[in-house]
């Protein structure tokens, strides 16, 4: 706390002193940073005004979900008079699905709208995708009150971290090496031996139980033992029962209830997970294109354990996504597992990536992300657990390391190996470099060979199917790629191919207009989704940006880092494409989404510095 000069109470973090501590630094050149990170808020907060009462829109007005306390409109009269223009009269929702469910919201209602405002349904359409589900993995409302009141049960994750705390408090975390990892104690089956029970309670000897343990941690291992003396007695029955038929390997090897998956994605294409651009609209156009894989974008454990409805957006997925992850976020082996172990009950997915690669400071204070790299421990730790609770495969994303000199990639795989990850994705890029200067795919082959027989994908630096084939050839299982995708996502065509496509600016903008109709679908084809779809489309061009058209370039292929100069494409739509001023993206979307509201602003999330 401190007295400023009228003896008024400032709290040290308050704007004003830092407005007066930002003036008293000196002004030197900032060192360019890979996003934005005073960007103004964004939120647009005209449609709040005056918006229709859901039960209306759902014409069963009668039937108000708010009763008296409802403040939004009820009659469609009033809403229709002060209702911005349709931006077209084709609706994307009606023509595909028979119905819109936004009724006399949608921006396109002029196409299904009847008499009195009734919303006109295709009952031939509507059959057609009767009981298909077009998207997964949706949070439901029952699910989000167990959350956020905390009744949702994590047996496995909770047997899982009350024996790490044992293992722990005793000092034991060193026979991990020798095979007694918390992973394979966990997985107890009920033909174990006696002996082999008995050896998890041992303690080395000359060292006694802690004396600080609490009450619930002693419930808590009581309640571990009553779990497993019914094993035990089993155990002791079937050794006095004489049985006949084949040998099996069940006291050698525990055995878990159910076989886990294989990941076997050897030599495709893996789209990689990408915050904020990474949506399911994007995905669907890279999927489009010759995307074998595809990963939604990173989630953060402790909000989808609260039952954030923003965070689980991001697990979604579409139903054209044959082979489909999600990729969590988190410092702790308690919030990864129990996370881990949700999502293993509620969605459907192919696997669980961990990352292990996120640079941005927010995560990697937190003890996230790449700070993983540095922190084994808790690394170990998340790996086991969370391998233990889930029945798909457990991948991992790193980066070289966390200084851009000190690679530490080659000493943290073997170990990801021995935890129990299925694969591991490498981006050749340390967390210091984020994305300047150029992948060291040398090194990344020196890890391939390092991580064999496990499976290691390469990231970095491929925009064209030569720089595809020389990642192959460097020994890793598959290429994993990322802003070449955001650049030009035909890339998997190309790759597949082998050849250079000169795309077209028709060609191009038609991307963009089924990735305009993909956002309605997903996003809403009111006001609020018609924005949505809008600030997705801008940061997405702020990327498409920077590709350059292959009929103009002197030397073939387009490397990633390279700045190109000003030019001139072949007619006014290239020239537009290829701008870098934040005004032509907002002319490109107000072709595809009419005008913008009054007062718009738009900054890209992330600010390339990769040029430098």
């Amino acid at each position: 706390m401190k007295l400023d000069g009228d003896d008024q109470v400032r709290e040290p973090g308050s704007q004003e002193e830092v407005v007066k501590e930002e003036g008293e630094k000196p002004q030197g050149r900032k060192r360019a940073r890979g996003q934005n990170k005073s960007r103004p808020c964004m939120k647009p907060n005209h449609y709040e005004k005056d918006r229709l009462c859901p039960s209306v829109i759902q014409e069963c007005a009668e039937k108000c979900f708010f009763g008296s306390r409802c403040r939004f409109l009820h009659d469609v009269g009033e809403y229709m008079a002060v209702k911005p223009s349709d931006l077209g009269d084709s609706c994307v929702l009606f023509k595909t699905f028979g119905k819109c469910i936004y009724g006399v919201t949608c921006r396109f209602a002029s196409s299904h709208l009847g008499e009195d405002y009734r919303n006109v349904i295709n009952e031939d359409l509507v059959k057609q995708w009767e009981g298909k589900p077009l998207v997964k993995n949706s949070l439901s409302k029952e699910l989000q009150q167990q959350l956020r009141k905390k009744k949702v049960c994590f047996d496995k994750s909770n047997e899982y971290l009350s024996h790490l705390g044992k293992t722990s408090g005793a000092g034991n975390m060193r026979n991990k090496a020798a095979g007694n990892s918390t992973g394979e104690k966990l997985v107890t089956n009920c033909t174990a031996s006696k002996e082999d029970a008995e050896d998890v309670d041992v303690k080395p000897l000359g060292e006694e139980e802690p004396e600080d343990v609490s009450g619930s941690e002693k419930r808590e291992a009581a309640g571990s033992a009553a779990v497993q003396s019914p094993c035990l007695e089993d155990a002791s029955k079937d050794s006095i029962l004489r049985t006949t038929g084949p040998v099996t390997d069940e006291d050698v090897i525990k055995l878990r209830t159910c076989e886990k998956k294989r990941l076997d994605i050897q030599g495709k294409l893996y789209l990689a997970p990408l915050t904020t651009c990474g949506n399911l609209p994007f995905r669907r156009i890279c999927k489009r294109f010759g995307a074998d894989v595809t990963c939604g974008e990173m989630a953060v454990c402790t909000n989808l354990l609260q039952g954030q409805s923003s965070e689980w957006a991001l697990l979604k997925r579409h139903y054209t996504e044959d082979i489909f992850g999600v990729q969590l976020e988190g410092a702790f082996p308690d919030t990864m597992t129990r996370c881990a172990e949700l999502l293993n009950q509620t969605i459907e997915m192919d696997f669980v990536d961990i990352n292990v690669g996120c640079p941005i400071d927010l995560v990697y204070k937190k003890g996230g992300g790449c700070a993983l790299m540095n922190r084994s421990n808790k690394f170990e730790q998340i790996v086991r657990g969370m391998n233990s609770v889930l029945d798909v495969p457990l991948t991992v994303k790193i980066r070289t390391g966390v200084q851009e000199k000190v690679n530490l990639a080659h000493k943290v795989i073997p170990n990801i190996r021995k935890w129990g990850a299925s694969m591991v994705t490498l981006h050749g890029r340390s967390r210091e470099q984020r994305y300047t200067k150029v992948a060291d795919w040398e090194y990344i082959a020196e890890c391939a060979k390092l991580a064999s027989p496990m499976p290691l994908f390469g990231n970095g630096d491929i925009l064209s199917y030569e720089d595809a084939n020389r990642a192959m050839q460097t020994g890793v299982s598959g290429v994993m790629i990322a802003r070449g995708a955001l650049i030009k996502p035909w890339i998997f065509t190309e790759v597949k191919e082998q050849r250079h496509w000169d795309i077209s600016s028709s060609e191009r903008f038609d991307i963009l207009k089924d990735f305009t109709n993909y956002g309605l679908e997903h996003w809403g084809s009111d006001t609020q989704g018609v924005e949505k779809t809008r600030k997705f489309m801008l940061e997405w061009l702020s990327f498409l940006c920077r590709y350059i058209p292959t009929g103009l370039l002197e030397h073939l292929p387009q490397k990633i880092n390279e700045r190109p100069p000003y030019y001139m494409g072949r007619d006014y739509l290239e020239t537009l494409m290829a701008s870098q001023n934040v005004d032509d993206w907002i002319k490109i979307s107000e072709m595809l989404l009419g005008p913008v509201p009054t007062n718009f602003t738009f900054l890209p999330k992330h600010k390339a510095n990769s040029y430098r």
